[in-house]
């Protein structure tokens, strides 16, 4: 399938959660792009497997009309430079997120953090899957979010799979789509230098940010805006 729409201004937007939480949180960013006439539909991938996740999210915009922009958060990124290989999505839009390369994992890019970079609590594997230490889930995931709010983020993780963790990308969309990258500078789950590498090179339109890994959550007006500018330009790219 191929773009037809003609349109400068792209209506469809599909939000893509990251790993340890599900798509309740976009809540806000939905309702800020819905009241401004977008058609906003979240994924709620399970996060067992990368290759599943990707096939979830392909069906959430294989029944819409026209072109799309896939926004994906922290590994969510891995899961729209995958889907984003389909003829229907225009755009990418990186919230804090991983922006992978041919033959990369979220694994790969983990495993060597930049020096003196915060290390993520993450637990020992239990069963093929992993989550956050409770108790520092909101130092780590969501510093500038309301503490009742982080509370319940670290109370209602949603387990995630080695097997998304080591999914690797078969070709990254983003060496064939334009793209939009929002950096978190106090992000204490992918490291803001990481974060500035991968947007660099994938050529992405860069905006920075002074917020927490959960920034979708604690300033959803500025995600909705940088959702806006790829929804204008991705046609004219």
């Amino acid at each position: 399938m191929t773009l037809t729409n003609t349109s400068t201004q792209i209506r469809n937007i599909i939000l893509v959660h990251g790993s340890f939480v599900d798509g309740s949180g976009w809540q806000d960013v939905y309702q800020a792009l819905k009241k401004e006439g977008y058609t906003v539909s979240i994924v709620q991938n399970p996060t067992i497997s990368l290759t599943e996740d990707v096939a979830v999210t392909r069906r959430a915009f294989a029944a819409l009309e026209g072109p799309v922009i896939l926004v994906g958060h922290s590994y969510g990124g891995a899961v729209i430079t995958e889907a984003g290989n389909d003829p229907k999505v225009a755009g990418l839009v990186y919230i804090a997120a991983f922006a992978l390369d041919k033959g990369e994992s979220v694994a790969s890019l983990l495993k060597d953090p930049p020096p003196g970079a915060s290390v993520p609590p993450i637990l020992s594997p239990e069963e093929g899957f992993l989550l956050l230490d409770k108790q520092k889930f909101a130092a780590a995931f969501a510093g500038d979010v309301n503490p009742e709010v982080a509370s319940f983020m670290a109370d209602s993780q949603v387990p995630w799979g080695l097997d998304a963790l080591s999914g690797t990308i078969t070709q990254a969309a983003w060496r064939a789509k334009p793209s939009w990258y929002l950096v978190t500078t106090e992000d204490r789950m992918i490291p803001p230098d990481a974060q500035r590498m991968m947007s660099q090179r994938a050529g992405s339109t860069v905006v920075e940010v002074k917020a927490s890994h959960s920034v979708y959550v604690s300033q959803p007006q500025a995600i909705a805006h940088l959702i806006e500018q790829a929804a204008s330009g991705a046609l004219a790219s």
